[in-house]
């Protein structure tokens, strides 16, 4: 063995055991840990607070159709599977030649094929990793199939990085196929070797065999938006009420002037491709995916609830009908000021996973699990969030302030701007311009200060009092 491979071996050797004592601390209730990369840390934390799951678990459970009853496969979702599967068939000869098995999960996790090496099938059939099995974090905690379906790039996961001691041995690179809409996975295409590290290739091979399935949903988002401006055209011929279409996510691919001016948007200005859309003042997003939901049980499901608008602190009724297009729901008509539908009621709207007690901070290679009332306000530089903290500026572990805006969604939080997410309770003081513009001065010796963007303005001065 050369000097440079007995070093090697005996890196690996370290950080395996490094990352063993981290994780041991951890599961003691060590909320410091260090020398654990931030995505591992993130994912023990969700399984440990979140998902509470076994440790000590040694194989994946079996699937349910239960377990998650809205990830039920469409035909589109057929057509990606199907595409990843020959794509997957097209990089087993390298993945065989390493001694790994190459697998293809659906959004939920669970797993529908599995190929490789003879010898090392024989290994994950022990682990149950089987078709049918579920690999999602909240069944089977940190592995590269359930993690990726969490992160926004591939992931690798190696040793006992894996939450569960029963995967220790295995070595996972996967990376999730998401659709462009609503960002959704879709599906995750994991590479796996056992007691043995993947090459530096393995990366280059995921991404290359994802991206036919990518190009498949880009062109589906594409299609669906010019059937949701069709769909927009056809429906204001003959409509006297304020119309906006909105996608399955709740942003806006087009508006007539009066919705425009109720959601904050361009008036008759398509946003086809995802994107571009627009991104109303208010948040639709939820109402959004009930209504969706809602379709694919009943395709003459119309709903309508009551919302408070920029405008006006009165109420205003909104009535969402589905749109479809090759028999899928794809988006919503939503008429202002029309009475008829099922009521939406805020009880009936689409449960979300309980609110985490803690936000993750990194600072260099320590995870810091803040109680929430210590962030004073969260500002985004590209993909990179950064919390101001009592304990000083730290990065978060989450990737995309959308991201971290869904995990501190409710209480004392609120987006104010399309950078920055204020903790209200630490608002000191609050600066007016000429022109309605606010800003807000944040507490604290820095005195630091966050812009309010124009169209946030009513909702931050109903939410202060002023």
């Amino acid at each position: 063995m050369s000097q440079t491979a007995r070093r090697h071996r005996i890196g690996d050797a370290e950080r395996y055991q490094a990352v063993s004592a981290a994780r041991e601390r951890f599961l003691a209730g060590d909320d410091r840990v260090r020398g654990v990369r931030p995505e591992v840390a993130t994912s023990w934390y969700r399984c440990r607070e979140q998902y509470h799951v076994d440790p000590s678990l040694g194989t994946a459970p079996p699937a349910s159709n239960q377990d998650e009853p809205s990830a039920e496969h469409t035909l589109e979702h057929e057509i990606v599977f199907a595409q990843l599967g020959g794509a997957a068939a097209s990089i087993a000869s390298e993945v065989e030649g390493l001694g790994g098995v190459v697998t293809v999960t659906d959004g939920a996790g669970r797993l529908l094929t599995v190929q490789g090496d003879k010898r090392t099938l024989v290994r994950a059939r022990d682990s149950n990793m089987a078709p049918w099995s579920c690999w999602s974090e909240w069944a089977t905690g940190t592995n590269g199939m359930g993690t990726a379906l969490e992160a926004p790039g591939p992931v690798l996961i190696s040793g006992p990085e894996h939450w569960c001691a029963g995967f220790h041995e295995w070595v996972c690179a996967g990376v999730a196929v998401r659709d462009p809409v609503t960002r959704d996975a879709v599906a995750v295409l994991d590479v796996s070797a056992w007691r043995a590290n993947l090459p530096s290739q393995t990366a280059g091979w995921l991404s290359k065999a994802v991206g036919g399935a990518r190009a498949i949903l880009r062109q589906r988002a594409r299609d669906s938006g010019a059937e949701l401006a069709a769909a927009f055209a056809r429906t204001r011929a003959g409509s006297g009420e304020a119309l906006a279409v909105l996608d399955a996510n709740g942003k806006v691919v087009i508006a007539d002037e009066a919705a425009s001016f109720f959601l904050g948007v361009p008036a008759r200005v398509p946003a086809l491709d995802p994107a571009v859309r627009w991104q109303p003042g208010l948040d639709l997003g939820r109402l959004a995916r009930h209504a969706i939901k809602e379709a694919r049980i009943d395709r003459g499901w119309i709903g309508s609830t009551q919302i408070v608008t920029e405008l006006s602190s009165e109420p205003r009724r909104i009535t969402l009908r589905p749109v479809f297009f090759s028999d899928q729901p794809i988006g919503t008509l939503a008429t202002f000021g029309a009475e008829h539908g099922d009521a939406m009621e805020r009880e009936r709207l689409e449960p979300r996973l309980s609110t985490p007690a803690r936000i993750v901070g990194v600072s260099g290679e320590r995870m810091v699990l803040l109680h929430r009332p210590e962030v004073r306000f969260a500002e985004a530089d590209g993909n990179d969030v950064w919390l101001i903290t009592d304990e000083g500026r730290l990065q978060a572990a989450v990737h995309g302030i959308d991201r971290l805006d869904e995990e501190l969604t409710g209480g004392e939080f609120m987006r104010v701007h399309r950078r920055f997410i204020v903790n209200l309770s630490c608002v000191r003081a609050v600066d007016r311009g000429p022109r309605g513009e606010l800003s807000l001065i944040i507490e604290g010796a820095a005195g630091d200060t966050v812009p309010v963007s124009r169209r946030n303005v009513p909702a931050v001065r109903r939410a202060l009092g002023l």
